[in-house]
């Protein structure tokens, strides 16, 4: 398999924040239970959610943690000539206090409105841990991939301060990204995330994933890359990886 169809299934994965979580029911044995749960990525590149204890999913997954999400391209005409993916995995839900902080931190900033029911009521965070993936990226292009994900090299106090710095100090370069990559036009848009592929931003309430025009695996990387695009004219392609 190349590295650029795993590219190219791995990206689906950070640009959508969303999909159809799909687990064994508890209460239909046999039958499968699908409910739509939002997610990010934590710092091994796996979906974090957040869900309700007294949520059917929840009790369905404390029975058989088996379960897949599905994730597709958003705003689609034609649901089956873009990109799918259905991720297989086997869910965990976090017990440490220090593995939920951090999933606190991440979280919070992609889903702010999240902060208050997670504190107020009783719901968890569980990761789903990827066995096995299936990507379709149109008519005639499927493929299992076995090894997709990516961590983050700056999960942690590296992207917070990186996050941050640039929300407090460049509104005007988050405005000149927003305005170069074509979304929509919002003053309240701010920067949520970095990983070694690209930046998530928000904007109103929902998540939008850029790609940088080459990986950066260290905060010196990133600040090069966001300097650039901040007097860029236009956004620059991705370098193809080679098959």
């Amino acid at each position: 398999m190349s590295e650029n169809t795993q590219r190219q299934a791995r990206e689906l994965l950070l640009k959508e924040y969303r999909g159809t979580l799909s687990t064994h029911s508890k209460a239909m044995p046999g039958f499968p239970f699908g409910s739509v749960v939002p997610y990010c990525l934590d710092a091994q590149g796996y979906p974090l959610i957040l869900i309700s204890r007294i949520a059917q999913h929840t009790h369905n997954l404390l029975k058989d943690p088996k379960c897949s999400l599905l994730v597709g391209e958003r705003d689609a005409e034609d649901v089956q000539a873009v990109g799918r993916l259905t991720l297989l995995a086997q869910a965990r839900k976090l017990e440490d206090p220090e593995q939920i902080d951090a999933a606190a931190q991440r979280y919070y900033r992609f889903f702010p409105e999240s902060k208050n029911y997670h504190s107020a009521h009783a719901f968890d965070f569980w990761v789903l841990e990827p066995v096995r993936h299936r990507y379709i990226g149109g008519f005639g292009a499927i493929h299992w991939l076995d090894h997709l994900t990516l961590a983050n090299p700056f999960a942690g106090k590296a992207e917070t301060s990186m996050v941050e710095h640039m929300n407090a100090d460049h509104a005007k370069a988050i405005a000149h990204y927003v305005a170069l990559s074509g979304l929509p036009n919002d003053a309240t848009a701010q920067l949520v995330g970095i990983d070694s592929e690209g930046m998530h931003l928000l904007i109103g309430h929902r998540v939008f994933w850029l790609a940088f025009p080459n990986p950066c695996n260290t905060p010196t990387q990133v600040r090069e890359a966001l300097v650039s695009l901040a007097h860029a004219q236009s956004w620059p392609a991705v370098d193809e990886v080679q098959a």
